[in-house]
């Protein structure tokens, strides 16, 4: 099989991009600021869950669709499964379809955001403005009256009903 010059380039071009693409550094918050809760790597692995420490610690995703809380219905709060710091009302709770609990918008102070660079692509990443656990991103596809969608991850995430 022979492959031509622009087949190869464009082969070199793509491999370079994908390459280029891990290489980008990610402005996590966890690990630049210091934050009101704090444990160490050891500590946070007994308080979470091994799926809530690949969320919350290591900047993870869940898989969609699999999580309890998307179709959670009831008023109350959404609180951080790391702190408990109430960050996202069910009055701004709408489904986005995506297979993520989405919010409109988050408790006033609440929620810190940075720039994520991962994946060859930028975007929004959102962390708990308390212990800095990472908790999705925002988009700006989301409903009136704001436009966003914060698409979070619902084991990042604990429920208390009102």
């Amino acid at each position: 099989m022979t492959i031509t010059r622009r087949q190869f380039g464009w082969n070199a071009l793509v491999l370079v991009a994908a390459g280029a693409a891990n290489l980008l550094p990610r402005a996590s918050l966890a690990k630049t600021k210091e934050f009101e809760v704090t444990h160490s790597k050891e500590e946070w692995k007994e308080l979470l869950t091994p799926t809530q420490y690949y969320v919350l610690r290591e900047e993870g995703t869940e898989r969609p669709f699999t999580s309890p809380l998307n179709d959670e219905k009831r008023k109350g709060t959404f609180a951080c499964a790391g702190c408990d710091l109430p960050l996202f009302s069910s009055d701004t709770k709408f489904d986005s379809g995506t297979g993520w609990p989405s919010f409109w918008a988050p408790i006033k102070g609440a929620v810190e955001q940075n720039t994520d660079m991962s994946l060859g692509m930028v975007r929004q990443e959102v962390h708990c403005s308390r212990c800095g656990g990472h908790l999705g991103h925002v988009f700006e596809d989301g409903p009136k009256p704001t436009g966003l969608r914060y698409c979070i991850n619902g084991v990042a995430l604990k429920f208390i009903p009102a």
